[in-house]
């Protein structure tokens, strides 16, 4: 019996559908063919548990992209309610970096879900394009960055991060290409 879509679901079920997703993204990261069964053991869920919140290897991969994504959209608000504009922007940066070695860590696993015939699309990046959108209006408010950047430049500008191997020592290179990304945003600021 699948949940209803609006429908909230309880809490133990919330937070097994949680452990799941975080299990699932590690476990699919490593390898993209591991066995549901093993996640489902891992999580500390049945197979019927399992099964009631992710019908097929795809809606889970799926899920866990859309998720993570969301995550991260989501933090662009958190952040800029107890942070100044242009810290809240870079530790952004730094969560949008995680979510991309995580999407470059899931690739193979992506490309199972969506590459069969009738397979779903992969969801679009529509929440993240926005949070950025947020997070540059408030800085260029507050004149801590160019104006007019808008958040296809500022995605064009971060592309780099999806060229990293997930497996490499990626942290103090993102942190690089995030500081050379940001002072050229504060480039030509007037508030400076």
């Amino acid at each position: 019996m699948q949940q209803k879509k609006g429908t909230p679901l309880r809490s133990d079920a919330q937070r097994n559908r949680e452990r799941i997703l975080a299990v699932a993204l590690t476990e699919l990261t490593q390898c993209a063919d591991v066995p549901l069964s093993v996640i489902a053991k891992k999580a500390g869920v049945g197979q019927g548990t399992f099964y009631r919140n992710f019908p097929s290897r795809e809606s889970l991969v799926l899920e866990i992209y859309r998720h993570e994504m969301q995550q991260v959209a989501d933090s662009a608000a958190q952040l800029l309610a107890c942070l100044e504009p242009d810290r809240a922007l870079r530790e952004w940066m730094d969560r949008l970096a995680e979510f991309a070695m995580a999407k470059a860590g899931l690739a193979d696993a992506i490309r199972l879900a969506t590459g069969a015939p009738g397979a779903q699309a992969k969801p679009g990046h529509a929440p993240v394009t926005a949070a950025a959108e947020l997070l540059l209006r408030a800085n260029e408010e507050a004149g801590t960055i160019r104006p007019g950047v808008t958040a296809d430049d500022f995605i064009l500008a971060i592309a780099g991060l999806w060229q990293l191997d997930p497996r490499s020592d990626w942290r103090p290179r993102v942190t690089r290409l995030l500081d050379l990304v940001m002072d050229g945003l504060r480039a030509g600021a007037p508030g400076r």
